[in-house]
């Protein structure tokens, strides 16, 4: 995206543009154990459990990856192009989520790649975030025909995959954007203006709402609530640390 295009983006949120320093995404790798004879006086000495943890967690993720691709759990499966799994750094402080890929999602495989993307790319990036530094799903990994908001039983056969995700990522904050999303994780239909600026929790996990960035596209008026909403999360985070 080019510098005009994004400032476009951020005047629509009605954000001061700053240059953020990011840290570099480290890719943890479980060191190689020096191998040496055995001697019968002695133990041989286990595997690192940090070694071990790592590589079954690698695992779970490849067989949840593989498992997601060939779901044919509800109908969904007979009218996507590909499933999206989601994208991001797998130890994420940060899980975002929104309800359901669209049809850019649906054709390219990730989540939040058309217009509404990214501007949610400008949201992140005015509180100091990169898409690399967060990991980004959906509730459904399919995406509904036409775009139509999920079914209710979608989202029950959907829900264990997503579950398995935060379990695995351990995020810190999980950040949900957008009403369907909400009402779906925190199984209530209250408006969205009742769920915003609190923080809820998810299965032990700190959760703030904010709106969808497709529908701070349509409303401008409401872009000072969101980036209100944005200091909130951040905010959230800080005073766990």
């Amino acid at each position: 995206m080019n510098n005009t295009t994004r400032l476009q983006y951020l005047q629509t949120m009605g954000i001061t543009v700053w240059q953020p320093r990011f840290a570099p995404v480290l890719q943890t790798q479980a060191e190689p154990i020096e191998s040496r004879p055995i001697v019968a006086s002695e133990f041989v000495e286990p595997e690192p459990m940090s070694a071990v943890s790592e590589l079954s967690i690698a695992q779970q993720w490849q067989d949840l990856t593989t498992e997601v691709a060939n779901c044919t759990k509800c109908g969904l499966c007979k009218t996507r192009t590909q499933t999206v799994f989601g994208t991001g750094n797998l130890n994420a402080d940060w899980l975002i989520i929104g309800e359901a890929p669209g049809q850019q999602e649906d054709e390219q495989g990730l989540p939040f790649v058309g217009v509404a993307g990214q501007l949610l790319t400008e949201m992140l990036r005015a509180i100091g975030l990169s898409r690399d530094e967060v990991f980004i799903a959906n509730i459904l990994k399919c995406r509904p025909p036409n775009n139509r908001d999920p079914h209710v039983d979608e989202i029950r056969q959907c829900e264990a995959y997503l579950h398995r995700q935060l379990q695995l990522i351990q995020p810190k904050i999980i950040l949900v954007v957008g009403r369907i999303a909400a009402h779906a994780l925190l199984n209530t239909d209250a408006a969205l203006t009742k769920l915003r600026a609190k923080v809820h929790d998810y299965q032990g996990t700190p959760l703030v709402v904010v709106y969808h960035p497709a529908y701070l596209l349509r409303s401008l008026s409401e872009k000072r609530k969101a980036w209100q909403d944005l200091q909130f999360a951040k905010q959230t985070l800080l005073n766990m640390e």
